[in-house]
């Protein structure tokens, strides 16, 4: 992991600056409709909610969960993730004040794991998940670089969604209108 290290911050690091460029300013039309119900009644996410975890996640996972790893190992279970912690986050906030929350907490968080020095050592020391059991340093980075693709993937889908009717017959050519979303 440590020669992909530069590869993973530099995903991690243009982020902020791609949902920056693709939701600043955009009619709520855009940010706030969602994909509609899951069928067991729930909800999906709309741009907005999802802004609002990538904040979330970025002040209590992804940097708390490393130097957990780093400094207590599988001695100490991870403290699961609130689920409720996004709407928290999002709560009172225009999409304007997630995009620059979310930009400054990850150049916190960039900041922090350059300053962590990692060893390649460092990189299979394991941490112990409270579904998953142990996992290393080394896919805990590798998860966090995925978890922010799989949300652009989710936001993009979201915002096609809206067009879902207005396509027409071009729907069976396009990958984002048949995208059914891939998380459980």
């Amino acid at each position: 992991m440590q020669e992909h290290l530069e590869n993973t911050i530099g995903l991690l690091e243009r982020t902020p600056g791609a949902l920056d460029a693709l939701l600043r300013g955009l009619p709520e039309m855009w940010t706030e409709n969602s994909e509609g119900e899951k069928a067991e009644g729930e909800k999906t996410w709309n741009a907005r909610m999802v802004l609002a975890h990538l904040v979330h996640c970025e002040h209590e996972d992804w940097m708390p969960r490393a130097r957990t790893i780093l400094e207590r190992g599988e001695q100490q279970v991870f403290d699961p993730l609130d689920r409720e912690g996004s709407v928290r986050a999002g709560a009172g906030k225009t999409l304007e004040a997630l995009l620059d929350e979310f930009a400054r907490a990850r150049v916190k968080s960039l900041e922090g794991l350059r300053g962590l020095h990692l060893t390649p050592a460092d990189f299979e020391r394991r941490g112990r998940h409270p579904a998953f059991g142990a996992v290393t340093l080394s896919q805990l980075l590798a998860t966090w670089a995925a978890h922010d693709l799989t949300h652009l993937h989710q936001i993009s889908r979201t915002m096609a969604h809206q067009y879902r009717e207005a396509v027409g017959p071009w729907s069976r050519f396009l990958g984002v209108m048949q995208c059914k979303g891939h998380s459980e």
